[in-house]
């Protein structure tokens, strides 16, 4: 078996990225949002995430 090449852990804002894109689809998936207010609602969904993870 090949050894695995680490990788260096995503930066903070990647990772809260990609929960809010995760949420809003979510979201989207089960009718509370509808596509056409994608970009406020991650706009919310992204500052809320960075606001609960203040240090």
């Amino acid at each position: 078996m090949g050894q695995r090449e680490s990788q260096p852990l995503p930066s903070r804002e990647e990772l809260i990225f990609k929960a809010a894109k995760e949420i809003v689809v979510k979201f989207i998936e089960v009718g509370r949002v509808s596509p056409a207010s994608f970009a406020d609602t991650f706009t919310m969904v992204i500052d809320t995430l960075r606001q609960s993870l203040k240090d």
